[in-house]
């Protein structure tokens, strides 16, 4: 993977901007350490940060520009079938001077323009000049993998991998209210906005020409749900995703670099780590322990998979003192509010594993594309269990009395029973996003002194897919919470210590097929994941079918309770600073405090950390 960064001019007042482009590369200096390219003309410059993987000779630098010398690309990214496309344009008579990917992204660019997009199997954010009409065209991959940030207006369109890089340009840093109010409920913003009113994220699936002010995103993917394979009998269906993921995880093995898979002990990473395996003599994989906190500890199992699967396997012990001394690298990376905690862990997690490969292979989309989170279980039961139903539905008084805590097995169980019951008296869409996020619409509303319109509008835009199609949860799924949340989480993470993560499961093809499929093959009263796991039952160990589902989780609550309390009550969440900064009710913030030092603090320990991470942040951008 790598940084790209890059302004188009419209006017003479945004050609004085172009020299930006050199401290924007700065900026993206972690993603790219391996090199560095720019490239000027009169009113276009662009900028790349090389993390070498394909070829890792000269020959395959960026910006790189086409044998015709019309066309001249940045790129990040990996297309992954590139071997294929390449065999193709030799035939056609195409000489390539290199052995890169993206040469052929850009050879077949300049051949069939937009058409060639539904022929990439990749993860791919890019930006091509046209020196004939001094135009850019900009490209992402289907699933929002890799991020591309976009700021237009009379006089430039400016474009960088990142926020911060983005900021080293002269745009507007006007607070969204809107996107905020959205990240104090789910701890991140949903696309295509940002922390910022006129900053936003470049569209998934989609590409647009820009050549003036006024352009259009075109897409060129959708998820559809359709029934093409409802045909197919159970034993069927098992094959054929076999098939396809592990063809998607051979083609994601293809290095110049070592490689290697994070090995969670989950079902996800441990499948991706099984069908590597096949594939090399002795694989690497990686994962963390919790020495402090036995809770969130998921070692054991992963050497269980190790062993069975003969990988050369480390795990990194870590005690709280490590995961604390890390916290300040991640909130210093942090160039947009981002409060999903486990980032912590996938940032120490990749920057351990960057020491032994450059590249890792993760189960990211596996839950999202085959039903594997709790809530999916409950809204099963809502949708197909009478018993379920009333069970969630009644039980909301019983548990308001229990204690509710993510720091005991039981304290979290009690939190989640509560959450889910909250949401089995909402109707669908309601109750997906009041299980998507931390709060309920009426805490959420007490945080702030003033009702949102806009905030309202956009969430009715994010659940307006909802159905009686069980799959349309999936899906909402898949837009929100995976491109969001999970694949932003371990893009700046892996990328703030310069290692690429490869995401198997999100193979177009793949992904098409697994919400095809009817639901009853995903979950049922009794499983989740079911023909993920029946596909693949006997690769692994037993042991790992039959353990319950569990996040990659921080002892967030204990900190906030030790080390961080002094940054909650007297800087961060200080009173004074509260009311100065006229964002927040300052009784609901003190009250939200009260709530994380009693003996039920629910998910006061996930909302305290949202506002925690805005603050420092808005101390670091805004605060001037």
């Amino acid at each position: 993977m790598c940084g790209i960064t890059g302004i188009k001019a419209f006017s003479g007042r945004g050609k004085q901007f172009l020299s930006r482009t050199s401290e924007s590369v700065y900026r993206l200096r972690s993603r790219g350490p391996d090199g560095e390219g720019l490239f000027f003309r009169e009113q276009v410059a662009l900028g790349h940060r090389r993390l070498s993987i394909i070829d890792t000779s000269g020959q395959a630098a960026q910006p790189m520009t086409d044998s015709s010398g019309r066309y001249t690309i940045v790129f990040n990214g990996e297309i992954f079938n590139f071997p294929e496309l390449k065999k193709e344009l030799i035939a056609k008579g195409m000489r390539f001077r290199s052995g890169s990917d993206t040469e052929v992204l850009l050879e077949l660019y300049a051949r069939e323009k937009a058409g060639c997009l539904p022929r990439l199997d990749g993860e791919f954010a890019f930006a091509v000049y046209d020196s004939a009409d001094e135009s850019l065209f900009l490209a992402r991959d289907r699933f929002g993998i890799k991020p591309l940030y976009y700021f237009s207006d009379e006089h430039t369109f400016i474009f960088a991998s990142e926020l911060k890089a983005l900021m080293a340009y002269p745009i507007p840093k006007k607070l969204d209210h809107a996107s905020l109010r959205a990240y104090l409920h789910l701890n991140y913003i949903p696309a295509p906005d940002t922390v910022f009113e006129q900053v936003k994220k470049f569209p998934a699936g989609s590409f647009a020409r820009i050549d003036g002010p006024a352009f259009a995103f075109q897409p060129y993917y959708a998820c559809a749900l359709p029934d093409a394979y409802a045909h197919l009998e159970y034993g069927q269906a098992q094959a054929e995703l076999n098939e396809l993921l592990s063809d998607s995880v051979r083609k994601r093995m293809v290095s110049d670099v070592p490689l290697g898979c994070f090995l969670s002990g989950g079902i996800d990473s441990s499948i991706v780590s099984a069908i590597a395996a096949r594939h090399t003599s002795r694989l690497n994989t990686f994962s963390i322990g919790y020495r402090d906190e036995k809770l969130f500890d998921e070692t054991a199992y992963a050497r269980l998979v190790a062993s069975k699967l003969n990988t050369e396997h480390t795990v990194f012990e870590l005690t709280n003192e490590d995961l604390f001394a890390n916290l300040h690298a991640v909130l210093e990376y942090t160039d947009e509010p981002f409060a999903d905690s486990s980032a912590l862990a996938v940032h120490i997690l990749a920057m351990h594993t960057r020491k032994h490969v450059k590249v890792a292979l993760s189960g990211d989309g596996a839950d999202e594309l085959f039903g594997g989170y709790n809530k999916h279980a409950a809204e099963w039961q809502l949708r197909n269990s009478r018993l379920g139903k009333s069970l969630l539905r009644t039980s909301a008084g019983v548990l308001k009395k229990l204690p509710a805590s993510r720091n005991s097995k039981s304290g979290n169980r009690i939190r989640q029973l509560k959450k889910l019951s909250e949401g089995a008296r909402l109707d669908q869409k309601e109750r997906y996003w009041r299980w998507a996020g931390f709060c309920t619409e009426a805490e959420l509303d007490r945080l702030f002194e003033a009702d949102d319109r806009l905030y309202r509008l956009r969430k009715k835009g994010i659940l307006h897919g909802i159905s009686d199609d069980f799959n349309s949860v999936l899906l909402t799924d898949l837009q929100l919470v995976l491109e969001n949340d999970m694949l932003v989480k371990v893009d700046r993470m892996s990328m703030a210590n310069s290692l690429e993560v490869r995401v198997p499961f999100l193979q177009h093809g793949l992904a098409d097929f697994a919400l095809s499929l009817p639901a009853s093959l995903k979950l049922d009263g009794r499983r989740r994941k079911k023909i993920l796991k029946d596909a693949f039952k006997n690769e692994l160990p037993e042991e790992v079918f039959r353990r319950g589902k569990q996040g990659f989780e921080v002892p967030l609550l204990t900190w906030l309770r030790t080390g961080l309390r002094s940054m909650i009550s007297d800087e961060l969440l200080n009173k004074k600073f509260i009311r100065e900064q006229g964002l927040f009710d300052s009784d609901e913030t003190d009250a939200l405090q009260q709530q994380l030092y009693s003996g039920n603090p629910g998910d006061a320990a996930a909302r305290i950390w949202g506002l925690l991470v805005f603050q420092y942040w808005w101390k670091k951008y805004m605060n001037n």
